[in-house]
């Protein structure tokens, strides 16, 4: 019996073009024999996503660095986006490559999860960049981390992004937000509450490790990134045993990747149709945030979720 199953794909892959403070793999740069072995595993795992035609995939790939200035990966998301048992191909990305070659990919099917980091790249590029896949009819979310000196850059994205791309606001890791500062991110993304605390996850279920799996440049099958405990390899098939309902074994969960498979949240729900690339389902028009200039045109206001955070 075909399974429906959500891949989170990471490879040995680590280098990046960017050199931000937060991320310790700023400017990182990867040997030829790194990057070959890179290429190598991401064509198997390619290969092998191609012929399960039993099952339904989705993939999205997470990583460590700058994938899309690689040729490899550009050519993976078009490959499997023209496939009919893929229902969806996502990646994440600081967009600082070009946009065009999207146009030869299944713009149904394939999505981009980008990150914003100002000092990294002139902001005219990057919304430069946003409106190329507007143009393209490519599905994307747009997104920030929640640090003070990126509140005036994150505000003048939200006002110039067309109303129904969700901006996303992620908590800086290790930061604790005042209440003041959590309602200034708060009303540029409403699901901003969802980040600014870790949650609590032992014991609770997760869909991970059940529909939801992490797998590794050599195949090896985690139920996520964040746990470390092997359940197979995806090409001998030993995985598929080991498929199943299952409690968290780590206290807390902090990242978005992980906490919206958590089965005691309603993100399913939020991000309906859109998990991969952290787009919500059923936007609704919301006032103006503070700071953004409020159009007097209803229609041009952000169109974002709301939902009950507790």
């Amino acid at each position: 019996m075909g399974k429906d199953l959500t891949i989170l794909y990471r490879g040995p892959l680590a280098s990046c073009d960017y050199d931000c403070p937060y991320c310790p793999f700023a400017k990182r740069r990867d040997s030829g024999e790194l990057l070959r072995a890179d290429r190598a595993a991401l064509e198997r795992f390619t290969a092998w996503a191609a012929a399960q035609q039993g099952d339904r995939l989705s993939v999205l790939f997470t990583p460590w660095g700058e994938a899309l200035v690689r040729s490899w990966y550009r050519r993976a998301l078009v490959e499997l986006s023209r496939l009919p048992h893929i229902a969806r191909v996502a990646v994440q990305t600081n967009l600082s490559g070009r946009t065009a070659w999207l146009a030869e990919a299944d713009r149904d099917k394939v999505a981009l999860w980008c990150t914003y980091h100002p000092g990294q790249t002139p902001y005219e590029r990057f919304l430069g960049r946003c409106r190329e896949l507007t143009a393209l009819g490519v599905r994307h979310s747009v997104g920030i981390v929640g640090l003070h000196e990126h509140l005036a850059e994150a505000r003048r994205l939200r006002a110039a992004l067309p109303p129904e791309v969700y901006l996303w606001v992620n908590a800086a890791e290790g930061h604790t937000y005042t209440d003041e500062e959590a309602a200034d991110w708060t009303a540029l993304d409403p699901l901003f509450p969802y980040s600014r605390h870790p949650h609590r996850s032992a014991g609770l279920p997760c869909r991970t490790g059940e529909s939801v799996v992490s797998v590794d440049g050599d195949g090896t099958v985690r139920r996520c990134h964040f746990v470390r405990a092997e359940l197979g390899n995806l090409y001998d098939g030993s995985y598929r045993d080991a498929l199943g309902p299952r409690g968290c074994p780590l206290e807390v969960c902090d990242c978005h990747i992980g906490y919206v498979h958590l089965e005691t949240l309603p993100l399913y729900d939020v991000f309906a149709g859109g998990v991969l690339e952290r787009i919500p389902a059923r936007p609704v028009r919301i006032p103006a945030p503070d700071g953004l200039p409020v159009s007097a045109d209803p229609a041009a206001r952000p169109l974002l979720p709301v939902v009950s955070v507790s």
